[in-house]
């Protein structure tokens, strides 16, 4: 190199590497930037006001630019279906959640409001979701176990204080435990715990979204909350089991819900209602024609198919008429009231006793909330703020906690029905709520003669999406190993032990999962394409030339501590050379190269001795080794010295090594590291920025570095 460019490597404004030379970046003192961020976020001015109330509430952004002749038809359809839609489900999912059917209706409604105001979607459909009403169930029956109520007992006394027709007293309970001020009946303290744990879900996702943590999504891969809903599916379907039959079984506390129910059904199977049995089996196949119609012929059809209200409809004017529950001893919902309950404030006392089973409420609710919103954003052309997205679903439960609603999140069924039903707006969400209001006011106490196993079957069918998954098991194993078995952990854990240990054992087992792939990357030897100046994998493709007397070895991950062993076992076995163990064979040679010489001529020769490390270093075949460091994303300290090692190893069995293509993160640490010398003054001779120019530079350079920079 000439010496104009060795005083540019000395110059302290620049870094050169080769013909480039790095741009210095000047970087702020932390107190200069915490200065700035303070002046930014508590300074207050008009401009940035109204831009915080619109970013809070994005509708006064976009409601005055509505487009009513392009847009109204289309919302008003698609929002009439879901609410459609809505009112069998929201009734049916308290069923999971251990609440009275009214108040599904109040989260669908609430939610939906909310939701019109501060979600930045036009598509995402929020409300009552499967998932959410079993998650919620679990901590609902176990708080209402430990409080000593009989989950046996059907309640005569509501939350409204309306008397019911079962034969049994309602149990009242003095809620010692949480120093209540009244007495409260098995409904009302389940909804007490509901809205508890509403509450602090929503307060952890505005407390996330407040402090960026939305990248805690990221460990949710798409395998891992596969395998997590199919696994929760399977729960969802055996607590909604012994409904079909007319078992009347308390849910099982604690974990193997899916086993030991399945095993209390078949001891109790000679308890079998055939009433309820016949109609779930004839209701079982109506929705699921009418679901194979609305596939077959989605092209044809121009709205989804009211299966389920029709289903609903028809079992609630039979039942009713033919006195099922009188005559066949057929669980029936019982008295939905009309109008709102008065608001109140979610008891702080029972907080403490759900503030755990909140947090995995809050995750897998923003995360599925969030990755729809992305999802059909993509779709439509338009984008999302995920942080909004956090605030919304948020309040989405903060709020409607004060209203007996319980954990809402966007679901995927009801969203892509609005999408296909030509939703273009939250309007839609408007006109959803309102049909769920009309319900509230005017015709909820008509389901009062609905079977509950009528409600089982719409939410088993409605599972049929996510159990199909089953079926892909071989697809995947065949297109990734790793993620196949990422998707078979979570959903034999979810469904094997519980729903919050199966979340947290797929997030682990999926994150092992990264960790064990970055510490086994795959790793190769590289050969040139024929009349190129390319280089690529030797096993992977033909026609590749190997370079004489130099090895390209690429290493295909970040180097850190944790993988650095692999490095050099890789490095060794690709190279066929281990310098300590080629140094201590020409040693033992040499021995005995000296011993015998020693023998004939009684002393020492020299010559000989140098003679025989000559013919020792002729055993290895090549003098450069070209580090291929262009998928080393980054390098740490261990790292740093694992480089530094090999450098030195290798130089003392006669062998180069330099680097190629390092980004420069990986750069930067190096030359922190001092890996190219004092004043990185080894650095032409050690980095290039293509294996090309490195093969050139090994091709004329024979002779072992200068080992000053180690």
């Amino acid at each position: 190199m000439g010496p104009s460019s060795l005083e540019a490597m000395e110059d302290l404004n620049s870094v050169t590497v080769g013909p480039l030379k790095r741009r210095v970046l000047e970087r702020k003192r932390i107190r200069e930037i915490i200065k700035t961020k303070l002046q930014r976020n508590l300074s207050c001015t008009g401009s940035k006001l109204k831009k915080t109330l619109t970013g809070f509430f994005p509708v006064v952004k976009w409601l005055p630019k509505y487009k009513v002749k392009d847009y109204i038809w289309g919302d008003l359809m698609s929002g009439i279906i879901i609410g459609i839609i809505l009112i069998p489900q929201a009734i049916a999912y308290c069923l999971l959640a251990g609440l009275d059917p009214i108040y599904g209706l109040y989260t669908s409604f609430f939610s939906n409001i909310i939701y019109f105001f501060m979600g930045t979607s036009r598509h995402v459909s929020v409300g009552i979701f499967s998932l959410m009403s079993l998650m919620v169930g679990q901590v609902v029956d176990r708080e209402v176990y430990l409080a000593g109520f009989d989950l046996n007992e059907d309640s005569t006394k509501n939350a409204l204080g309306l008397n019911g027709t079962g034969k049994a007293n309602t149990t009242l309970v003095n809620l010692k435990i949480i120093a209540l001020n009244m007495e409260c009946g098995k409904e009302c303290y389940a909804i007490s715990i509901a809205t508890a744990l509403t509450f602090l879900a929503g307060v952890y996702q505005v407390l996330m979204a407040i402090l960026r943590l939305g990248f805690v999504s990221v460990y949710l891969s798409a395998p891992m909350l596969d395998g997590f809903a199919t696994g929760a599916s399977c729960t969802i379907l055996t607590v909604q089991a012994k409904y079909l039959v007319g078992l009347k079984i308390p849910r099982h506390q604690g974990y193997g819900t899916v086993v030991v129910t399945w095993i209390n059904i078949f001891k109790n199977i000679h308890k079998t209602n055939f009433c309820d049995l016949i109609t779930s089996a004839i209701c079982i196949i109506v929705l699921l024609a009418g679901k194979e119609i609305q596939d077959r012929y989605k092209d044809r059809l121009k709205i989804p198919l009211p299966t389920e209200l029709v289903v609903v409809a028809v079992a609630t004017v039979v039942s009713h008429f033919a006195d099922l529950n009188g005559q066949f001893s057929s669980s029936i919902s019982g008295a939905i009231p009309t109008g709102f309950i008065p608001p109140k404030v979610p008891s702080v006392e029972l907080m403490p006793r759900v503030a755990y089973d909140a947090i995995p409420l809050a995750v897998i609710s923003f995360a599925f909330t969030v990755s729809l919103s992305e999802m059909f954003a993509k779709k439509n052309g338009y984008t999302v703020r995920p942080n909004q997205e956090m605030i919304a679903i948020g309040f989405c439960n903060i709020i409607p906690s004060f209203f007996h609603s319980f954990t809402t999140s966007a679901a995927l069924a009801k969203t892509m029905v609005k999408d296909s039903t030509g939703c273009q707006t939250q309007v839609s969400s408007v006109v959803s709520a309102l049909v769920v209001l009309l319900v509230l006011l005017f015709f909820a106490p008509f389901f009062y003669a609905l079977q509950k196993c009528v409600l089982a079957c719409i939410i088993i069918v409605s599972l049929r999406g996510a159990l199909r998954k089953f079926l892909d098991v071989p697809k995947q194993w065949r297109e990734s190993k790793i993620e196949a078995i990422v998707w078979l952990v979570s959903m034999s854990s979810t469904a094997l032990i519980s729903v919050e240990i199966g979340l947290l054992i797929g997030v682990v087992f999926s994150m092992i999962c990264v960790v064990v792939q970055t510490q086994n990357p795959k790793v190769s030897l590289l050969g040139q394409i024929e009349q190129t100046n390319d280089y690529e994998d030797m096993e992977e493709y033909d026609n590749l030339s190997p370079v004489p007397k130099v090895k390209i070895f690429r290493f295909q991950a970040p180097l850190f501590y944790a993988n650095k062993d692999f490095f050099l076992k890789s490095l060794y076995k690709a190279t066929d050379l281990e310098p300590f163990l080629e140094i201590t064979r020409r040693r033992k040679l040499e021995k005995k190269a000296r011993e015998k010489a020693a023998k004939k001529t009684d002393r020492v020769d020299e010559t000989n001795g140098d003679v025989s490390v000559s013919l020792i270093s002729q055993h290895i075949d090549f003098h450069t080794i070209i580090l291929d460091c262009s998928c080393i994303s980054i390098i740490d300290t261990v790292g740093v010295s694992t480089f530094k090692m090999v450098l030195k190893d290798y130089k003392e069995v006669g062998v180069n090594v330099i680097l190629a293509c390092c980004n420069t993160p990986v750069i930067d640490s190096l030359r922190r590291g001092s890996f190219f010398g004092a004043g990185d003054k080894d650095m032409e001779r050690l980095s290039f920025h293509t294996i090309h120019s490195a093969v050139c530079f090994a091709t004329h350079a024979t002779q072992p570095v200068n080992d000053s920079s180690v």
